[in-house]
């Protein structure tokens, strides 16, 4: 597993001083196991066969947690990578929404030349047009997808192996019968495996087969829980390709309770976040409190002494974790009323 930078190492603007309560919340690495469980994402090998809804069940019967989810469907007979987002850390389904990358066995129904067929496929970089297929369970109406490349691997006769690097939503299956008409000579796809659904990859990060992750939760209980905490990856390393903030511990109660964040509350800024940039909002310590969209560039942020900095879209931590900092309207007003007597 590749860990990404720390928060701490990543924000170079220092707003006030990065100090924390030894006393409460704790390191991503240092959680206790079920809760490493329950806040942690785990990087399926998907087989041919079962739908990707029977994969997150049987993920759930291993792990012995209610809550799960993938963050992109794959096809019964389609294999490769399924991230499988546990607990608490399902909230971040649509942080995941992001570019796919595919490597497909085409069957063309006659023989072309390879010259033809790399023209062809130049021809399908950019912006297509797709309608879903007949078994879709989305609405058939046709749209616009993004192919950002189509390399050719290996050409054998009428089998073509070629990986393709496209946009969420894009359907191998229809590029191939496109490919097909527009090579005069028919095509279908015969095999396909996903490599990567962003950020995840097969190579980068953990790629768990379920008889792998069903073997480290035998030996966690049995009192060796090393194998299953290299397995899993906390949510902090799923989120690491997003822009972060450092928040003051004082700060965070507030966040969990679905506060926005304002200026006083920051520690540290990461530069080049812009306006209307997702972020991750992190303790000193390193625990993702919280998502939320920037509304303040970073350079802003640093001089901002008031105001509103980030508005909170989703929170990842459970109030309590660290002491309300904050006080409500109503203690301000009775601490109001007891000043003026």
């Amino acid at each position: 597993m590749i860990k990404p930078e720390k928060p701490l190492e990543r924000c170079k603007l220092e707003k006030t001083p990065a100090v924390t309560d030894p006393r409460y919340g704790c390191a991503p690495e240092a959680r206790s196991m079920r809760e490493h469980i329950e806040r942690g994402v785990v990087n399926i090998d998907k087989p041919a066969g079962p739908t990707s809804h029977e994969v997150v069940a049987w993920v759930k019967d291993i792990l012995e947690i209610t809550k799960a989810a993938h963050t992109g469907t794959l096809d019964p007979m389609v294999t490769g990578v399924l991230p499988v987002l546990l607990g608490a850390t399902r909230k971040l389904a649509d942080t995941f929404v992001g570019d796919k990358e595919y490597v497909c066995v085409m069957k063309l129904h006659r023989a072309v030349s390879e010259d033809k067929l790399r023209k062809v496929c130049k021809e399908f970089v950019g912006e297509i047009y797709q309608r879903p297929p007949l078994e879709s369970a989305v609405k058939r109406q046709i749209r616009t997808r993004t192919v950002h490349y189509i390399a050719l691997k290996e050409v054998d006769g009428k089998d073509v192996l070629m990986k393709v690097g496209c946009e969420a939503g894009t359907y191998i299956r229809m590029l191939c019968q496109h490919l097909g008409l527009a090579l005069g000579v028919g095509a279908h796809m015969s095999q396909l495996r996903r490599t990567k659904s962003f950020p995840f990859t097969e190579n980068e990060n953990n790629l768990v087969t379920l008889h792998d992750l069903k073997d480290a939760y035998v030996f966690f209980e049995e009192g060796d829980e090393s194998l299953l905490r290299e397995l899993i990856m906390p949510l902090e390393y799923a989120v690491g390709h997003l822009p972060c903030i450092i928040i003051r511990d004082s700060a965070v109660d507030a966040i969990c309770h679905g506060a926005d964040l304002a200026a006083p509350g920051i520690s540290r800024i990461e530069e080049g976040i812009n306006i209307g940039d997702s972020v991750v909002l992190y303790t000193v310590k390193g625990e993702a409190v919280g998502r939320g969209e920037a509304t303040l560039n970073s350079e802003d942020m640093y001089r901002a002494e008031k105001g509103i900095c980030v508005e909170t879209k989703k929170v990842l931590m459970k109030p309590g974790t660290y002491p309300k900092g904050w006080k409500s309207k109503a203690s301000k007003a009775n601490q109001a009323e007891v000043a003026e007597r």
